[in-house]
């Protein structure tokens, strides 16, 4: 939000969590290592319905996977449920992108890709759109492993919805 810009994602498979990290994955290796290069750990602000459902285990498998991958952790902050609204990026970014589309037939999906990095604002929005063309699965299953050992750390402060996932390396301690 500081820096006024906008990352879209879009498939062209199923909305699965696999989708969900390879977005949040292909974000970071383009854009977020390179503006937050201290980072050491990235804040998600998402709703609770979809793919990163907060009651979705085989996401939060997947998210730690992907932090152990990355190497930073990954806080989530799940909107409760029917409260999406009170998403700022709903505000400040669908608003635009639809009206940059608006009356645009998306006859290919670079079509759609390229109208939607179109949108902008007078304030200075800008939208960068990038295509995952990759086939996501459906219907997988969380390992019994994973549930039984889960390493995700939920807060103390609404778990249901509040959880970070850690790099399995770190050693550190839970208030952190």
């Amino acid at each position: 939000m500081t820096h006024n810009i906008g990352y879209l994602t879009i498939g062209t498979s199923n909305d699965t969590s696999e989708f969900a990290i390879a977005s949040i994955r292909l974000w970071w290796l383009t854009y977020g290592i390179f503006d937050y290069p201290n980072a050491m750990e990235i804040l998600l602000l998402c709703d609770c319905g979809g793919s990163n459902n907060a009651r979705n285990y085989i996401f939060k498998q997947d998210l730690q996977g992907l932090a152990d991958e990355l190497g930073i952790a990954i806080r989530i902050a799940h909107y409760p449920p029917y409260t999406s609204k009170y998403n700022p990026i709903e505000h400040r970014l669908f608003p635009h992108v639809s009206q940059a589309c608006q009356g645009v037939i998306f006859k290919t999906i670079e079509t759609a890709r390229h109208f939607m990095a179109n949108a902008s604002t007078k304030t200075g929005l800008s939208v960068f759109a990038s295509i995952l063309d990759q086939v996501f699965e459906t219907k997988r299953k969380v390992t019994a492993d994973f549930k039984e050992n889960i390493p995700i750390h939920f807060d103390d402060f609404l778990p249901k919805w509040n959880y970070v996932a850690r790099p399995s390396f770190w050693e550190v301690p839970d208030f952190i």
